[in-house]
């Protein structure tokens, strides 16, 4: 699971200091002048007029139903392509079926019920940790490439790339002498991140929903966890003759279909965020924009009322399609508000604003958070990773398969029924208080972990499929 993949918002509001005070912490952000900042991902950013400088498409000039299809075939593709490496506990019981990496056990390893040895075992989870590890790094790369050259271009790279993985993965399970399993994996995790980072600019498509829109795509990468357990069910029902080189095989229709929505239905440029949207209003209210110089020229008093009504016309008009973008004034006013109470609950906000970034990342708040994030996505993707061979060490084979049947279904599930509620949690919860909550749920499930029985390991995995999301909403 990424971090950086599960940042929501879109862009944010924070403070410019007129000048730098000694001490900015305690009331530092109080009447200072606010920016809005698209959030950027970019490893080397680039200045803010070339960011705003950006070809944009504006919304009202893309029909509803289309912008909503857009917003539909996004999430479909999150879901069937995003996080697909991280349904890995799913898949396992396919690859020892299938002797992946069973050279490398010993006859004497295999005697009695084992169906795997100990370097089969590490092979295989390493085959998940750089699925991991790459979601996780490639989003800088991803970034970078999405604030230069837009969804689109990440769009194709990640149609390539998927084929790519999906046509390795199936040439490996079709010829046991060749090992590309871990490449394949690798692609597989890479064309997701180019696939999902992009994805949340779709809520652009209609900003008075965005958060809504925000959040199906963040249940749909949770979502997508589940391919790997729809294959591996329609594996074991048909005997196992439906083989994995023909399901990667045919996998790769998903990027086809993908690349086709790209050139066919999918904006060509990302739409206008808010911020764009607002200047655009402003200067739609602006009356004096209604007499231009030129009108000097035009010596007929009637003509010369008759040509500024005519702009006062085309800019009211523009500003009602803006109106039903955005919202109106109200509704603007209403999400402001809205915004400033959540900022209040927080109890933190604006502690750090008017810093630097390097000297942001020497407080206490950046460490011990950054250190926290590390310890504890160490800790999750442990726990994908072997969650049916722990249990079958500290119970026996046939409850641990249970437990890992239960997880298989349960981590997708999780991730999508919690979603709506994370976000109600983060806006009432000050962050002192939501990090004593994951520091808590994450020591009960240590603990329950721990135990060797039937009922605490059902219970720590439904603690840790809600906890998960949960955790990565409240670190972004």
């Amino acid at each position: 699971m990424s971090l950086v993949q599960h940042v929501s918002a879109l862009e944010g509001v924070d403070r410019a200091p007129e000048q730098v005070e000694e001490e900015p912490f305690e009331g530092a952000y109080e009447g200072l002048e606010p920016i809005h900042r698209k959030i950027s991902y970019d490893v080397f950013p680039q200045p803010a007029a070339l960011v705003e400088d950006k070809q944009a498409t504006l919304q009202y000039k893309v029909s509803s139903a289309k912008r909503l299809a857009q917003v539909v075939i996004t999430i479909l593709a999150c879901w069937f392509a995003s996080g697909v490496v991280f349904g890995y506990a799913a898949l396992k019981p396919v690859l020892v079926a299938q002797g992946v990496y069973r050279d490398l056990c010993a006859a004497d390893e295999l005697e009695g019920e084992l169906d795997t040895c100990y370097s089969q075992e590490l092979r295989l989870n390493l085959f998940f940790t750089i699925g991991s590890i790459t979601a996780n790094v490639s989003a800088l790369p991803v970034g970078s490439i999405l604030d230069r050259y837009g969804s689109r271009v990440c769009g194709f790279a990640a149609c390539v790339i998927l084929a790519a993985g999906s046509l390795l993965m199936a040439y490996s399970f079709s010829n046991p002498h060749f090992d590309g399993y871990i490449a394949a994996n690798f692609l597989l995790a890479l064309g997701g991140t180019f696939l999902f980072v992009p994805s949340f600019q779709i809520a652009n498509a209609f900003p008075k929903h965005a958060g809504t829109i925000v959040a199906l795509v963040t249940g749909a990468f949770d979502a997508s966890a589940a391919v790997y357990l729809f294959y591996r069910l329609l594996f074991e029902a048909t005997k196992q003759t439906f083989t994995p080189d023909k399901f990667f095989l045919g996998y790769t229709l998903v990027p086809g279909l993908i690349f086709l929505a790209l050139v066919t239905i999918m904006p060509s440029h990302d739409y206008q965020t808010p911020h764009q949207l607002e200047v655009k209003i402003e200067k739609a209210e602006d009356v004096t924009r209604d007499i231009h110089d030129s009108d000097d020229e035009i010596e007929n008093y009637n003509e010369l009322r008759q040509v500024r009504r005519e702009r006062a016309e085309r800019r009211k008009k523009k500003l009602r399609k803006l109106d039903n973008v955005l919202g109106d004034e109200n509704a603007r006013k209403l999400r402001e508000q809205q915004e400033e109470e959540r900022q209040a609950t927080s109890a933190v906000w604006g502690v750090l604003h008017g810093l630097p970034a390097h000297k942001q990342m020497a407080t206490p708040w950046f460490i011990l958070i950054t250190l926290m994030t590390v310890l504890q996505m160490l800790r999750m993707n442990y726990f994908i990773a072997t969650v049916g061979s722990q249990y079958e060490y500290m119970l026996d084979e046939e409850r641990g398969a249970q437990i890992n049947n239960f997880f298989d279904i349960a981590l997708p599930v999780g991730g999508i029924i919690s979603t709506p509620f994370i976000g109600l949690l983060l806006d009432h919860l000050s962050v002192p208080s939501t990090l004593a909550t994951i520091v808590l749920l994450t020591t009960v499930i240590g603990v329950l972990n721990s135990i060797p029985a039937l009922w605490t390991g059902y219970l720590t995995v439904i603690l840790f499929v809600l906890l998960r999301p949960l955790y990565y909403s409240a670190m972004s």
